[in-house]
């Protein structure tokens, strides 16, 4: 059974005495994703925002409404840990694409919950990232244990596989905003490398350029005008700014987590979980967490030597636990017209999905809102990051 008990207000949503240096935003509910002690990995919007897809730590994915949280249903096939879901391009916008150390991408309707189709890397492959690009976005790319996999999704044939370029698991592959025949793959062997997929695909020849990170990558992202700006994310917590397209960095961040810490007066910043970028006021922020389960959005500025400043933004007082996972609602490029003032969602390693609302709405809805919140019982939880990384 779906828990469904929601709590209201646990932060208020006022700035502090200190306001100047961040806002707090109000906790509008909670909801316990299961009984069990499983953890929210990702979660991603469908296009239009009648629903966001939740991946889970059961090899599941489960759906909700993103304004008002309530379930819908749940997807169930993978036998291994979800890396990745993302939604279909807006052509096909009720198309869920999740991939999974089993090896395989799968394919589901968000509206029945059935899986509709799936493409797998072959045995003892493990997916860690994927991407759709190319004509018609009909190119999928896969990032696996030093390989990077391709296939027609439209015949799910594959057509190619890059097998020299990494050494080591590639944990991102991202088709370049506005640039669909560009891919971009990063790996743990701390490698960027940018490939021209717009003939044939192979090693030697469609290889365009290589930024060296020096350490092992976990995230990487595009931002700034036509997207010409990359922002990258390790295992040890540093950030890195990059011109993707000259191979030349703009900045570099080693001690970014002790650049966080120092400007707040909470506890140290443990983790980083994204960053995230505005388009309408071309500003980029990295959100820092602790191991208590309190964010911050910390701006960063990238232009000469760079600095991280004081949060703009802290959700404290909805997780007990790491956070894996942040879905803005407030300012995004295709966010929803009417969202009822919900600032954005997070989901952690506590199994909570926790909604958030900006500080100028006055009238909350109370209608779903129930007077308890599910709490599991007091476990010791594990303080270790999403396998394989």
């Amino acid at each position: 059974m779906e828990a469904k008990d929601m709590e209201m207000d646990v932060e208020d949503a006022k700035p502090s005495s200190n306001s100047n240096q961040f806002k707090r935003f109000g906790l509008k509910n909670t909801i316990q994703t299961n009984f069990g002690d499983d953890y929210v990995f990702q979660i991603v919007p469908e296009d239009d925002w009648t629903s966001m897809a939740v991946s889970l730590s059961t090899n599941a994915v489960k759906l909700y409404s993103a304004v008002t949280g309530q379930y819908l249903g749940e997807c169930k096939g993978h036998s291994s840990t979800i890396n990745q879901i993302s939604f279909s391009a807006p052509t096909t916008p009720h198309l869920l694409h999740c991939c999974s150390s089993d090896s395989t991408i799968r394919a589901w309707d968000s509206r029945s919950f059935q899986q509709v189709s799936s493409v797998s890397a072959g045995p003892s492959q493990e997916i860690f990232s994927f991407s759709f690009g190319g004509p018609g976005d009909n190119l999928l790319a896969a990032g696996s244990k030093s390989q990077i996999f391709f296939w027609d999704w439209r015949t799910k044939k594959q057509v190619a596989c890059l097998e020299e370029s990494h050494m080591e698991d590639v944990t991102q592959v991202h088709f370049v905003p506005d640039h669909q025949n560009k891919l971009v793959s990063a790996s743990v062997d701390g490698l960027i490398c940018l490939f021209d997929t717009s003939a044939s695909i192979d090693d030697d020849d469609h290889l365009e350029s290589v930024i060296n990170v020096g350490t092992s990558i976990g995230k990487v992202g595009f931002f700034g005008e036509a997207s010409q700006k990359l922002w990258c994310l390790t295992h040890i917590e540093t950030l890195s700014v990059w011109d993707w397209k000259d191979a030349r960095i703009e900045v570099n961040f080693k001690n970014a987590r002790s650049l966080a810490s120092d400007n707040w007066a909470l506890d140290h910043v443990d983790y980083f979980v994204d960053c995230h970028y505005s388009m309408k006021d071309d500003h980029l922020w990295v959100i820092g967490g602790t191991n208590a389960g309190t964010l911050g959005y910390f701006p960063v500025n990238y232009e000469g030597t760079g600095s991280i400043g004081s949060p703009e933004a802290v959700l404290h007082g909805g997780h007990t636990g790491i956070v894996r996972t942040v879905l803005p609602l407030s300012g995004m490029r295709s966010g929803p017209t009417h969202s009822r003032g919900v600032f954005g969602w997070t989901g952690g390693e506590d199994g909570r999905l926790c909604c958030w609302m900006s500080d100028e709405l006055s009238d909350v809805n109370r209608s779903w809102i129930s007077s308890e919140l599910v709490v599991k019982s007091p476990t010791t939880r594990k303080k270790r990051r999403h396998h394989p990384y």
